[in-house]
């Protein structure tokens, strides 16, 4: 497939696309970064350069150490911009339901009969019986 005239004339027009905003990306990129075209020096070093300065524009370079020390710390209490949320749900992992016996929101029904079903499999399986089954019992389990 795509041997017809009209893919390759497609593929021909975007491979000329390609090639102009490649040329105009490239041109951009250094003008940003600073390069100039007509200068004798191509190469920029930039290990150690803190600040970059563009126009208007100023970007600061920091280490992670420093970004790490201005996070705070899960104990604190949240600062004013910050919203508290109160009666947060609670999930447990094994029956899916959170403290209201409610499922999780992206969960739909057939998923939550399919988790009922494999949860009460694993129940059965780990109870174990201790002695025989009567001939009503045994009625009980044919008639389920």
């Amino acid at each position: 497939m795509a041997k017809s005239l009209r893919s390759k004339w497609r593929r021909k027009c975007k491979a000329v696309k390609r090639e102009r905003y490649g040329a105009k990306e490239l041109a951009r990129l250094k003008k940003t970064l600073g390069i100039d075209d007509n200068a004798t020096q191509q190469d920029v070093e930039m290990s150690d350069i803190t600040e970059i300065t563009t126009g208007l524009v100023i970007a600061t370079v920091t280490t992670a150490e420093k970004i790490k020390e201005t996070i705070k710390p899960k104990g604190e209490t949240p600062q004013e911009g910050e919203m508290q949320v109160e009666g947060k749900r609670v999930y447990n992992k094994r029956t899916m339901q959170d403290q209201y016996g409610n499922y999780p929101v992206w969960m739909n029904k057939r998923r939550i009969v399919k988790h009922k079903k494999g949860r009460g499999k694993n129940a059965k399986a780990t109870t174990k019986q201790s002695k025989r089954l009567t001939r009503k019992q045994k009625k009980k389990v044919q008639a389920k």
